[in-house]
């Protein structure tokens, strides 16, 4: 199948970037424009398989104090929330406090699922509060977190924004109906690169391995989009039911480019620091931390491309901790989130694919041409073409198998 490449910037998109940085609703910029429908149904494809029944009976939660002890804590990851650079604070969180009396205390603690989801496990598992309402972790750590019953059952029939999520994205494997998790942000990976510094455009992974890029490229910690692209790469269907012989292919690869040094490091969300700074110029990256880099640097010449050989797709989601004594806090914050209003400025600044319905109608009436972003909005079409997949579900077997090559990789 003949895959379409999006094109280079044109003056469009340049002057979207330009209305984006003296905007309040679209703080980000953009790549390009296409054609949308609605919410591809790929974007269910990476979910993994059910956890094991237990049964929300089975828990023991903690005393929630939500009504007298007003505030929801939240861990999210780097630069998935609108933030206002003059005032320092992100306007859709002032807003939720000033109408609900609820103080919100949010940080930036998730560098990667592992990494955070082992960093706070013994004390859940302890039944000692982690000093967080909410988590979000990415489906497949999701799913473990449900199935060793880590986080708390989610009052839905107090949400009544709830019923807003993608029609794509309501039943999935892992937490059926809904009722442990909420999908914050949906995006891709594929490769980014400062194209004023390179002497043609990157269109595939083997373009990534030139002596202008040596030394100057960073992967990202989560093998399920970089191990994955580069099996991609190899011609495998990351969907499929490929065996540890490919999986250890694609990760010799990146040994071999590491030996090699044209990877400089291999990091979770605070490789955008290298992006920043110049000691990287190119890499495999997220969707829309790309776009953010674009705006934030004032750089026009960052561009994200999906690989030629496909790209991957995932979703992360809210969940409350099993130890949260504010749940409705909680619920309360998702809640305001779903509100199509809300999430369309959120999708406008950090230009993920938005799992709220009706956000798009929003956003079209005050930027037309952000609505039609298929990074922020895809068809399934745009999903077809590009090739792009969700990594399959791997077991608990393979999990660890894979997990443990990788860290060796990684140097841990």
């Amino acid at each position: 199948m003949a895959l379409r490449r999006r094109p280079p910037a044109d003056p469009m998109t340049r002057g979207l970037i330009s209305a984006a940085r003296s905007s309040a609703l679209t703080r980000r910029s953009l790549f390009g424009t296409a054609a949308l429908g609605g919410a591809a149904a790929a974007l269910s494809a990476c979910a993994p398989p059910p956890p094991p029944s237990g049964g929300v009976s089975s828990l023991v939660l903690p005393e929630d104090l939500s009504d007298t002890d007003k505030v929801v804590r939240w861990a999210n990851w780097t630069a998935y929330l609108d933030y206002d650079e003059e005032t320092k604070k992100y306007p859709t969180l002032e807003r939720f406090m000033a109408e609900t009396g609820i103080r919100a205390e949010y940080t930036e603690d998730i560098e990667d699922n592992d990494a955070y989801f082992n960093k706070i496990a013994p004390q859940l598992r302890a039944g000692q509060d982690i000093g967080r309402d909410i988590f979000t972790f990415t489906d497949w750590m999701a799913n473990r977190i449900i199935r060793d019953q880590l986080c708390q059952p989610l009052e839905l029939i107090t949400m009544p924004n709830a019923p807003n999520l993608l029609p794509a994205l309501q039943n999935v494997s892992f937490d059926p109906g809904r009722n442990f998790s909420l999908t914050w942000q949906t995006g891709f990976a594929g490769i980014g690169y400062d194209k004023s510094k390179v002497s043609k455009e990157i269109k595939t992974i083997d373009d990534l391995w030139t002596d202008e890029l040596k030394g100057k490229i960073v992967v990202l910690s989560e093998f399920r989009d970089t191990v994955g692209l580069i099996m991609q790469s190899q011609g495998v269907d990351i969907t499929s039911d490929f065996g540890k012989a490919q999986f250890e292919a694609a990760v010799a690869e990146i040994e071999k480019r590491m030996d090699e040094g044209y990877i400089r490091r291999i990091k979770g969300n605070s490789y955008l620091e290298d992006l920043k700074s110049g000691n990287a110029i190119a890499g495999i990256v997220w969707s829309g931390d790309l776009f953010i880099l674009r705006a934030e640097t004032e750089n026009e010449n960052w561009e994200f491309v999906i690989p030629e050989s496909g790209g991957t797709i995932w979703s992360d989601n809210m969940m409350v901790p099993i130890t949260s004594q504010h749940r409705r806090n909680a619920q309360t914050i998702m809640n305001f989130y779903y509100d199509p209003e809300v999430a369309a400025e959120v999708a406008a600044w950090v230009n993920y694919v938005c799992p709220v319905v009706g956000a798009q109608e929003v956003l079209a009436k005050t930027d037309p041409d952000l609505a039609e972003s298929p990074f922020i909005f895809p068809s399934e079409a745009f999903i077809a073409d590009n090739n792009i997949q969700g990594f399959r579900a791997l077991s608990p077997e393979e999990d660890q198998e894979y997990s443990a090559i990788w860290q060796k990789v990684m140097g841990n």
